[in-house]
């Protein structure tokens, strides 16, 4: 039984896949395998998946069945002792499973390890930003929510979660189009405190047309309704949600949807959001586009705007 299950699902991801493949097999640690799902592609993923002939691969196709079921079915199929989670189209710096065993060996108590990652945004580089200093010590064990209200202190590349944690808190949710991952990171936090490494050992591609990205209803994301009752009584979760239903406010003034944006509204503590958040809900439908241009056109000079600052 290996240490590590690698769990990748991928869909039309075949400019990038061999490359994120690679970089699990050049790890200097080597106990793990690899589940990779073909989830339906329609380009040539499959052909980039089977040119590699590693016997730790493991190889299946589907059909397309979405982010969630994808994500599931690797899972399901892993029997390491812990899940590797790695999008199809982020990296590995060699390091990354040989830090995170060390994590686990220095907390062998704790079951969700994560290090610290960096963004690749138009062939630059850019930091990220977390609402917690992270550098003051080398390795920390961290609150999920109060360590994320700028960036996730966890995401699906950089992240290692033992097995049996995953069997308690439930897999993803296979009804949530955009979002699955922060349901299922609430779910996590909920539970468990970070284990966290400030070294930086994964890189996230920002690609224009990812699935967040692309993402124009509300309808299609997390309406976090199943928390409620947890928010009433954890400021920290109440907090991060609450920053979570910014963003789709203001994906529902983009989207002239008045229901959805009222629906959020309403259960938001303002004393949550900063002055500048404020200030956008405010904002008209021309005032929001214009400025989601803006941020797209910042991130690519290498610049990450962001108002949860």
């Amino acid at each position: 039984m290996p240490k590590f299950s690698v769990v990748i699902s991928v869909y039309n991801k075949e400019r990038y896949i061999s490359k994120t493949i690679r970089s699990v097999l050049s790890q200097t640690f080597t106990d793990f395998e690899i589940i990779i799902l073909n989830d339906g592609s329609t380009d040539k993923s499959e052909d980039e998946i089977l040119s590699f002939s590693d016997s730790r691969i493991y190889y299946f196709s589907e059909k397309n069945q979405g982010a969630g079921a994808g994500r599931n079915f690797v899972i399901n199929k892993a029997k390491g002792d812990y899940i590797a989670l790695l999008d199809a189209d982020d990296v590995w710096f060699p390091f990354y499973l040989e830090e995170q065993n060390r994590l686990i060996s220095k907390y062998p108590n704790e079951v969700v390890f994560a290090t610290n990652s960096e963004f690749l945004n138009n062939g630059r580089i850019i930091k990220k930003e977390y609402s917690i200093d992270v550098n003051r010590q080398k390795d920390l064990v961290v609150n999920f929510f109060e360590s994320s209200y700028m960036s996730s202190i966890i995401n699906s590349s950089s992240t290692v979660i033992k097995n049996s944690a995953i069997k308690k808190i439930g897999k993803y949710n296979p009804l949530i189009k955009s979002g699955q991952d922060t349901d299922f990171f609430i779910r996590l936090g909920l539970l468990f405190p970070i284990v966290f490494s400030s070294r930086v050992c994964v890189q996230i591609l920002i690609i224009k047309n990812s699935l967040s990205r692309r993402t124009k209803s509300i309808s299609e994301k997390a309406n976090f309704n199943e928390f409620e009752e947890f928010e009433k009584n954890n400021k920290p979760l109440k907090k991060f949600i609450d920053l979570n239903r910014f963003s789709i406010c203001l994906l529902a003034i983009k989207e002239g949807n008045k229901k959805g944006y009222y629906e959020n509204l309403n259960k938001i503590d303002l004393d949550n959001l900063n002055k500048k958040q404020q200030f956008l809900l405010k904002q008209h439908r021309f005032t929001i586009l214009l400025l989601m241009k803006l941020k797209f056109y910042l991130e690519k000079l290498g610049l990450r705007p962001s108002v949860f600052k």
